[in-house]
């Protein structure tokens, strides 16, 4: 079962399941206003960090139109909460998840594809080329460098939208799938 076979009630049920780091259950948070669920590779990952620091450029227009972003993450939250201070949204809901559960929860499904595989990739060269490297940053693999990510729109129980990461160097549109219509 993939996200775009579940039912309302098992995806339901997955979220109500998952809880952030200050103790929120998602289910709560996506019935309260949309949420944008963005899931991490690593944070060491410079197209990682290219995520977290768009998402941290795009947050007052997305509070704007009511959304609020959470992320989720293999890394520990003393690491996280560095890292998203250093993007200026060190208050953002997280999700700490350092066996990948959440990842292979059959509502997300989130493939992993290994490095050597991933690095065969022209997107991933492109963004070396084009100096995302450079720009944010190489750090220390913390979680699976194998881990794709993803980004899903939820509107109460419901994935609205989603983009799924086939390359580490993806980038999604995230004004365009956290849009209410």
């Amino acid at each position: 079962m993939r996200s775009d076979t579940a039912t309302k009630q098992e995806i339901e049920q997955a979220l109500a399941s998952i809880h952030t780091e200050s103790g929120a259950e998602l289910l709560a948070l996506a019935e309260a206003s949309p949420v944008l669920l963005v899931f991490l590779r690593h944070f060491g990952c410079p197209f990682c960090r290219q995520m977290i620091s768009d998402v941290a450029d795009l947050r007052g227009e997305l509070e704007t139109r009511g959304v609020r972003p959470v992320f989720v993450h293999l890394g520990t939250p003393e690491v996280a909460k560095a890292t998203f201070d250093y993007y200026k949204i060190g208050d953002v809901e997280r999700i700490h998840d350092p066996q990948a559960a959440i990842y292979r929860d059959p509502v997300f499904l989130l493939e992993r594809v290994s490095l050597a595989r991933q690095m065969l990739k022209p997107a991933v060269w492109l963004g070396w080329f084009k100096g995302i490297p450079r720009k944010y940053g190489i750090g220390e693999t913390q979680g699976d460098s194998a881990q794709l990510a993803g980004v899903f729109f939820l509107n109460g129980a419901k994935i609205v939208r989603k983009f799924i990461h086939r390359s580490m160097a993806d980038q999604p549109d995230y004004l365009r799938l956290a849009r209410l219509d």
